[in-house]
């Protein structure tokens, strides 16, 4: 018995030495309560209570007493968290918000319009009614050349990224993607020739590499923190909302001629608003921090990205405070770092989930789901791109649906 009190001491006097500060949550302060109601009872005055602990010595038994009665008041105690406060939601500048968002979003939405598009224009490209060129009799190697040389743009750009993302930034990083995007969009719509359109979707891809790193960092370290998760999962349906853009591109020029170079080319007034948005928007603050820049210019770039929320000052303050205490821990190690640490296990899930998404076939199906469409019996060309219109709106369908399941399943769990 002797043992189990000198055990139960040790908890006492930590939570009696930093309860003073109200550091410790109610919860952990819960499982306390049953001793400290024992002894208010005044059961410690009774015979029992001697007589059951013999081993105990008078001053150890008033020194545990004197802790419950502590723990106890402390359990009255009013929490005044200053931590509470800074988790209160605020009012969110929609207006603003929202245009923090919708450019970086964009880049993510013209990755999905190539995957559309690309499948209606492979048809186009193929046929030798809509063609408009007379190097259309292609290959199924070159015509794979025609939908993976944007992947393998992508790839570099991906690898581009890791070096220079942190070095340019996330907001000229995105102007770069949207530089890409545009250029590659003028190339592809005035090719001339079959190595000048691989040129163009290679391009492409770089600007896919690139927006697809920056694109979701700006929105996770700019927006407020009460809709940054929101907004993240959004970003994903704007990427299949491209998706299903481009299929309709498809189904709207692929029986003209040339109607391969319209449906690239359309990529160009994205891009170009994409690079006026980001031109006009605030840098990332963390980023800013992570560079070398002072406080005060972070708490400008907060307060700009959150439009009228950013009169709070001491939700600014707070803010550029919690980015200041996680960037010493969230700061690129280099490449070694992603292999060891806490960094293993999340680069093992990922890299699983986008194992499994490629080995299903996924990707490809949409890549070629007008001309699978085609292959599959329907004889015109617009008949096999209004199908894949179909599929693309499912698509966006399930996606929207996502959420909504993960918000039950998360409720249920309650």
């Amino acid at each position: 018995m002797q043992g189990s009190v000198a055990r139960s001491a040790t908890p006492a006097r930590s939570i009696s030495d930093t309860g003073s500060r109200h550091k410790h949550s109610f919860c952990a302060l819960r499982s306390y309560r049953s001793e400290a109601t024992y002894a208010r009872r005044g059961y410690h005055r009774s015979s029992a209570f001697t007589t059951n602990m013999p081993l105990i010595s008078p001053s150890a038994r008033r020194e545990t007493l004197v802790r419950a009665e502590e723990r106890d008041s402390l359990l009255e105690a009013p929490q005044t968290d200053i931590s509470a406060a800074a988790m209160t939601p605020r009012e969110v500048d929609w207006l603003m918000t929202s245009l923090v968002f919708l450019f970086p979003a964009i880049g993510g939405l013209l990755f999905g319009y190539d995957i559309g598009a690309t499948s209606g224009a492979l048809v186009s490209i193929t046929s030798q009614q809509t063609s408009g060129t007379d190097w259309y009799s292609l290959s199924p190697f070159k015509s794979g050349l025609v939908v993976s040389s944007s992947l393998f743009g992508a790839l570099a750009g991906s690898v581009g990224a890791f070096f220079l993302g942190d070095k340019l930034g996330r907001r000229r990083e995105l102007m770069l993607a949207a530089c890409l995007y545009g250029a590659a969009a003028t190339l592809l719509f005035f090719a001339p020739s079959y190595p000048l359109l691989l040129t163009g979707r290679v391009m492409y891809g770089l600007g896919i590499g690139f927006a697809m790193h920056a694109a979701p960092a700006y929105i996770a370290e700019t927006a407020p923190a009460s809709v940054r998760g929101l907004l993240i999962s959004l970003k994903e349906g704007f990427i299949v909302g491209g998706i299903l853009l481009g299929y309709l591109a498809s189904a709207l020029w692929v029986g003209d001629q040339g109607g391969w170079r319209y449906m690239y080319g359309a990529a160009l007034p994205p891009a170009f608003i994409v690079f006026a948005g980001m031109a006009w928007l605030p840098e990332s603050p963390r980023w800013l921090l992570l560079s070398g820049a002072s406080r005060e210019q972070a708490e400008g770039a907060v307060r700009r990205a959150w439009g009228s929320s950013g009169s709070d000052r001491q939700a600014v303050e707070q803010e550029v405070s919690n980015m200041l205490r996680d960037s010493p821990t969230l700061a690129p190690g280099g490449l070694a770092a992603l292999f060891s640490g806490r960094n293993l296990k999340p680069l093992l899930i990922g890299s699983s989930l986008m194992l499994f998404q490629q080995i299903t076939g996924q990707p490809s199906v949409l890549y070629y789901a007008a001309k699978i469409f085609k292959d599959a019996g329907f004889a015109s060309d617009s008949d096999a791109t209004r199908v894949s219109v179909v599929l693309g709106f499912f698509k966006l369908v399930m996606t929207g649906q996502l959420p909504q399941i993960s918000h039950d399943r998360s409720a249920c769990l309650k």
